[in-house]
């Protein structure tokens, strides 16, 4: 038992050396985000989720980036900038704000959005797969709203239809192989 207990213990002091040697330091691709003011560089997200945060308020004597409900302290530089970074977010829009010595206020370099009977920041943080998602200069087809009769249900019905690029242009042509129905 002894031994057992002491194998645990050597195991369990080696792992927690282990962890320790890791480095919490973000990965320095940062780009600003999506949703700044027009020419804004910051706030900025790096390929982790990480958002980087700075204001420039000399007079302030602690700043906070609020996110999420976590509170991330901010750094006072020479030039009375602040700058701070966050834990990884989940991808999608995240609401937040800069706490300024104690006063909750919108970040000046975010677009401001409505939320929570508010007006505030606002970052999104870039799905992995965006660019499957994002529109290219590829044909594209037409999503149609169609309304009809029913005689089944006796009303007025809709649907949507989509058609593929050029549907309309070659009338003969089979779009789908009607053995399959």
């Amino acid at each position: 038992m002894k031994t057992k207990l002491s194998l645990l213990a050597l195991v369990s002091l080696l792992s927690g050396q282990l962890c320790t040697a890791q480095t919490n330091e973000p990965a320095d691709d940062w780009k600003p985000a999506t949703s700044n003011q027009p020419g804004k560089q910051y706030p900025q997200v790096n390929s982790e989720g990480r958002v980087r945060a700075r204001v420039v308020a000399p007079q302030a004597q602690r700043v906070l980036l609020d996110l999420g409900g976590v509170r991330y302290p901010l750094t006072k530089g020479e030039d009375g900038a602040w700058v701070g970074v966050s834990q990884p977010q989940d991808e999608g829009f995240h609401y937040y704000q800069l706490n300024i010595d104690g006063a909750q206020v919108p970040d000046p370099g975010s677009l401001y959005f409505y939320g929570a009977r508010r007006w505030g920041s606002g970052i999104e943080i870039p799905a992995k797969d965006q660019d499957f998602y994002a529109l290219n200069n590829v044909p594209h087809g037409h999503l149609r709203e169609v309304r009809y009769f029913s005689k089944a249900s006796n009303s007025t019905r809709h649907c949507f239809v989509y058609t593929p690029p050029d549907y309309n242009k070659d009338t003969g042509k089979r779009w789908f192989d009607q053995s399959e129905f």
